[in-house]
């Protein structure tokens, strides 16, 4: 599939999914702080459990969202992730300097005004990776608002940005929020990966036996302590992208298949369960309390601030050239646009603030608030610097 319309109906189902990402969290709000909360929370508490001999696996259906259903959207980033590595745009060095450069100022700076602005409350400053995520559903379906006025160099730029984030998260969430660590299911995770790189390296190319290990997989590794969503990007690295004797190839045709129930029915899903903060007995304060105000300042303020900092410095300095047919103001709203943490956010704010944080809950009215300011004030300044382009 040629590289233009492949990133084409990339861009068209993540566009949408944002858009859908929007209506759900709104719904979750609405629901939540109507006369119908309790059946919202009856939903995210519902108890389901699945058992085969000694092994149980019981969570209420809020974690089988974020631990199981996850795992499905972390493994078609996985999927995205390789074969842009592979043959896209993180294959050539020259390709990934700009993109890389602020992806890599969007996450440092948000979690800098994080740390400082949470420094002197030792039990929140688990929470220094919620605001340093792009939701590039939720990004990309506002840049979508915008058509034909925003060059596809710059949506590409975007796109790529966002994945390279995406990664980033993942290190993240690997390293500093996994714990009380089981080495039998880690040995049983390892052996399950072995048998992977083994299926890949002898060929392999039908998919049921890569999704059957990688079930196994995802139950150890959510019985090891690590969090089980990277289950799916360790998956999805194993799986083949080309293949020996122009069959289709698995990556790409698991990536097609998967992709549009991840981002009209699993991303959304997620959407509703963890966006519907209740306002009973919120005030103005709750909103610039240190943790909301954080992470509002570190989406808003410190996205803005790393994206175009990194963006303006690697193309000063020559490493790197503006994306064709934009100009500086266009990039500084998609800076801005950037700090749309939303879905990873609320993901990484659901392994930092567990039951019984004082700070569970309040991480979403900053991921909310500095979202949608992102998102608002993101899409005037693109607006405004796209038209003005167009008159010039």
């Amino acid at each position: 599939m040629p590289l233009r319309s492949t990133f084409t109906r990339f861009f068209q189902l993540e566009a949408a999914s944002g858009l859908l990402l929007i209506a759900a969290a709104a719904l979750a709000l609405i629901v939540n702080n109507s006369p119908l909360s309790h059946y919202y929370t009856a939903f995210l508490d519902v108890p389901v459990a699945v058992q085969i001999g000694a092994l149980q696996i019981a969570k209420p259906s809020l974690l089988w969202i974020n631990d199981g259903l996850m795992a499905l959207f972390f493994l078609l980033i996985g999927l995205e992730v390789k074969r842009e590595l592979l043959e896209g745009q993180l294959s050539k060095p020259s390709q990934v300097v700009l993109p890389g450069a602020a992806a890599i100022g969007g996450m440092v700076v948000p979690a800098l005004i994080y740390w400082f602005i949470n420094k002197d409350y030792p039990d929140a400053l688990g929470g220094w990776a919620i605001p340093m995520a792009t939701d590039i559903a939720f990004a990309l379906g506002v840049l979508a608002l915008l058509g034909k006025r925003v060059p596809v160099s710059l949506k590409l730029f975007l796109m790529t940005l966002a994945i390279i984030d995406d990664l980033g998260a993942i290190i993240v969430i690997a390293v500093f929020y996994s714990s009380e660590l089981s080495g039998v299911s880690l040995l049983l995770a390892a052996t399950c990966l072995i048998v992977l790189i083994a299926m890949n390296r002898m060929g392999v190319i039908k998919v049921a036996p890569y999704m059957i290990v990688g079930l196994i997989l995802w139950v150890c590794v959510l019985k090891s302590g690590v969090h089980a969503t990277l289950a799916g990007v360790t998956l999805a690295f194993c799986i083949p992208l080309r293949t020996k004797n122009s069959e289709t190839s698995p990556l790409m045709s698991i990536e097609h298949a998967l992709h549009p129930w991840v981002a009209y029915a699993i991303l959304p899903l997620f959407a509703f369960a963890n966006a519907g903060v209740s306002l009973a007995g919120v005030s103005m304060h709750s909103f610039v309390s240190h943790v909301p105000m954080g992470i509002a300042a570190g989406l808003l303020i410190g996205k803005t601030l790393g994206v175009f900092g990194l963006t303006w410095i690697a193309i000063k300095t020559g490493m790197a050239a503006l994306p064709a047919g934009a100009n500086w103001g266009q990039v500084f709203g998609v800076a801005i646009l950037c700090g749309i943490g939303f879905t990873m956010s609320l993901f990484v704010g659901s392994l930092a603030f567990v039951a019984g944080s004082d700070y569970v809950g309040m991480d979403r009215m900053g991921i909310l608030t500095g979202s949608i300011l992102a998102a608002l004030i993101g899409y005037g300044v693109t607006l405004f610097f796209s038209r003005k382009q167009a008159v010039a």
